[in-house]
């Protein structure tokens, strides 16, 4: 189409308004340059244009990759890695350990035998301070044979004539820092015996069983007995053999075929037969005392045997340990409200009888016969153990 005018020529329509031109500058450094021999489009558009066509530098190498500094002065740590493969190995142990020692506690715990010893009376001491156990030697011969009565010389069990108490002690732990306590009661004790009147404090074992003996004992005493503990003949040797036996000093030649012991002075290890001759025999020159001397001897051996037993080198060596772990249950007797914490206690508090921490002491008597107590001075003494009081030293008697 054209457009005619006056003057008869062409005229062009009106073209559209242009953008302002750039500087030549700008526009050269906006220009992509051809791609090159060997190089693709893709390359050419993305890679920079260096001064005039030159060919673009090469990247600079990426710095080696290093650890965040530390600040402080601080020493790296290891590596994860390495710290909880450690965790996980001390983890395991303590849950190896933890079940090994729960396991035990749970044998002895179920497999100690238990009697009804304690129990609420009319008239019964009321709890004063501390803790008392009551711990008795009885004269069984439950589950010996012939052969074994004839090697511990404990005589025939129909020659026994009932059973009854050997030994009988209290011992008192106390809720400060006084030393603990360990008395004993001669078993040719007169008291009362509830039901039963006046007569040696052993035979009430025979008439009533370990609840009657308790009963006896607190009615006799005032002190309120809170656990039992019993051992027989057999096994108290048991218990004795199973540590291998148990050190001892002995000051004289003892001799005394009625308990088949025959053992010369000075430093030894007492195996269970000896063990139990030395803790029995009351007639022979080396006792003079008689049952004075007897109860001496067995809180003696007593705190040898509970240093023994207590000790790391029975405790961590598994020849002592588990011989010892397997005769426990069958030796001991306790009362049906104890447990195996209750006797671990008892042992602990027990351990410094060989090293002057537990006062160790008999009831004040009136005669060489220990069969009449001093009334004076048993008020004093159990006075003191029911206050937590340290035991006067004039009534001590060893």
């Amino acid at each position: 189409m054209t457009y005619g005018g006056d003057d008869g020529r062409r005229r062009m329509p009106p073209r559209p308004p242009q953008p302002p031109a750039r500087p030549r500058q700008q526009q050269r450094a906006q220009m992509l340059p051809l791609p090159g021999r060997g190089q693709s489009p893709y390359d050419a558009r993305t890679r920079p244009m260096g001064a005039r066509g030159e060919a673009p530098a090469p990247p600079p190498p990426a710095p080696p990759r290093q650890d965040p500094p530390e600040y402080g002065g601080r020493q790296p740590r290891p590596r994860r890695r390495r710290r909880w493969s450690v965790g996980k190995i001390l983890m395991t142990l303590l849950i190896v350990f933890v079940l090994f020692v729960g396991a035990i506690w749970a044998y002895l715990e179920f497999s100690i035998n238990r009697v009804d010893a304690i129990g609420d009376y009319s008239g019964r001491p009321a709890a004063a301070s501390g803790t008392n156990w009551l711990i008795v030697g009885s004269d069984s011969r439950q589950g010996l044979s012939a052969a074994d009565e004839e090697r511990l010389a404990t005589g025939d069990s129909g020659e026994a004539g009932g059973q009854r108490t050997d030994t009988i002690m209290i011992a008192h732990l106390p809720d400060n820092s006084t030393k603990p306590t360990l008395l004993s009661l001669p078993r040719d004790s007169q008291v009362k015996i509830p039901g039963h009147g006046t007569s040696k404090i052993n035979a009430a074992f025979a008439l009533g069983g370990p609840k009657l003996l308790v009963q006896t004992v607190e009615q006799a005493t005032g002190l309120r007995m809170d656990h039992y503990a019993e051992i027989g003949f057999g096994g108290f040797a048991n218990i004795v053999d199973a540590i291998g036996g148990v050190d001892m000093c002995i000051d004289k030649d003892m001799s005394d075929p009625m308990t088949g012991i025959d053992i010369k002075a000075g430093c030894q290890k007492l195996d269970g037969r000896s063990a139990l001759g030395f803790v029995r025999m009351r007639h022979a020159e080396a006792t003079p005392r008689s049952d004075l001397d007897r109860v001496a001897n067995q809180r003696k051996f007593i705190g040898a045997l509970v240093s023994q037993v207590a000790s790391p080198g029975t405790l961590l060596n598994p020849f002592d340990f588990f011989p010892l772990l397997g005769s426990a249950p069958d030796a001991l007797t306790m009362d049906t409200g104890d447990h195996v914490h209750n006797l671990v206690g008892l042992a602990i508090a027990m351990r410094g009888i060989s090293s002057d921490g537990v006062t160790t002491t008999t009831m004040p008597i009136t005669d060489a016969s220990a069969q009449h107590w001093d009334k004076k001075k048993s008020a004093q003494l159990f006075d003191a153990l029911k206050n937590d009081s340290e035991v006067p030293k004039d009534i001590v008697l060893n």
